[in-house]
């Protein structure tokens, strides 16, 4: 595979050969070390923004944990998670999280600062969920997931991998136009949405999807606006900062990173992590412009946690 070198955070950086960045110097801080914050996890993920600028995490060992800038310290905020996933907290303060298979909920719930926990979804035309990944929430308070399948499936009951939406107390079928749909984002403008088509088999699909939102927030008018290509490891979960920008991780060893496009697909910056970044979130207050990464450390007896790097843009959120 062809590469291109880069400097960042004093040494060189290798990131693939197809990905040139055109901006990189307005993002990211010359000589800025992503920093581990915590360590010890069976498998990190889902990093959210809640109040006063904890930032909430999976564990998805059966884990939601909460890292509170202010003291440093990581405490459990949930455990069982229902294996939960990707997580994002609405404008009410409440923690929607998409619980898993393999012995998770299979269904999108929400828990209250208080801890109380309730299904928001585990159905569509009662058939029960395949494995409730990423969400993002749009303007209009309603919920885009997706349902992928990573791992067996004697247990499944949909025969096909989807994006779906939560209107109030109803769930619809956004679109099955994807083949293993993963991360997800809506645009600033709620007039597109960003998905993440990451296959498992190396020669699947590794694509950073667009979609338009039709009136009934159904999606239609397919684009892909970048193809990882075959044999990598392709885009898992994903964030915005104020502009807009897309902030996708993806890769392994040498390549893993954070990859960050314009909404256009525009190849904007590269930002290495530890290996094998899942997903990343802006953090807020004082920290609006550190971008907190869930990753496993580059050693192989490292185990997974979450990282924090200082960039020059602010991140987007929903709730503040």
């Amino acid at each position: 595979m062809r590469i291109f070198l880069i400097l960042i955070a004093g040494a060189v950086t290798v990131a693939a050969a197809d990905f040139k960045p055109t901006a990189q110097d307005s993002i990211v801080v010359k000589g800025a070390k992503a920093e581990l914050v915590w360590a010890g996890g069976k498998f990190t993920e889902g990093p959210t923004l809640g109040p006063k600028g904890v930032i909430f995490f999976s564990d998805i060992g059966m884990r939601t944990m909460r890292f509170d800038p202010a003291s440093g310290k990581t405490t459990v905020f949930r455990e069982p998670s229902g294996k939960a996933n990707g997580l994002m907290m609405d404008r009410k303060g409440n923690l929607i999280a998409c619980e898993g298979a393999h012995g998770g909920g299979r269904r999108v719930s929400l828990t209250t600062l208080q801890g109380k926990t309730r299904t928001v979804v585990d159905r569509w035309q009662g058939k029960r969920f395949n494995s409730p990944n990423d969400l993002a929430i749009d303007a209009k308070n309603r919920i885009y997931f997706t349902d992928p399948r990573y791992g067996g499936g004697d247990d499944r009951e949909l025969d096909f991998e989807g994006v779906f939406l939560i209107t109030g107390k109803k769930v619809k079928l956004a679109t099955k136009e994807i083949s293993r749909p993963n991360g997800i984002l809506v645009s600033l403008d709620g007039k597109k949405v960003f998905v993440a088509d990451n296959h498992s088999d190396a020669k699947g699909n590794h694509h950073l999807v667009q979609f338009d939102v039709q009136k009934d927030g159904t999606l239609a008018n397919k684009k892909i606006l970048f193809d990882i290509g075959p044999d990598r490891r392709g885009i898992d979960g994903m964030t915005l900062d104020e502009n807009g920008n897309i902030y996708a991780t993806a890769g392994r060893g040498e390549l893993s990173g954070i990859y960050v496009f314009s909404p256009a697909g525009k190849q904007l910056a590269f930002i290495p992590t530890g290996d094998t970044p899942t997903n990343c979130v802006f953090g807020g207050g004082k920290e609006k412009s550190t971008l907190y990464i869930t990753a496993r450390g580059p050693k192989p007896e490292d185990r997974w946690g979450l990282y924090r790097i200082p960039l020059k843009v602010k991140g987007h959120h929903i709730y503040e």
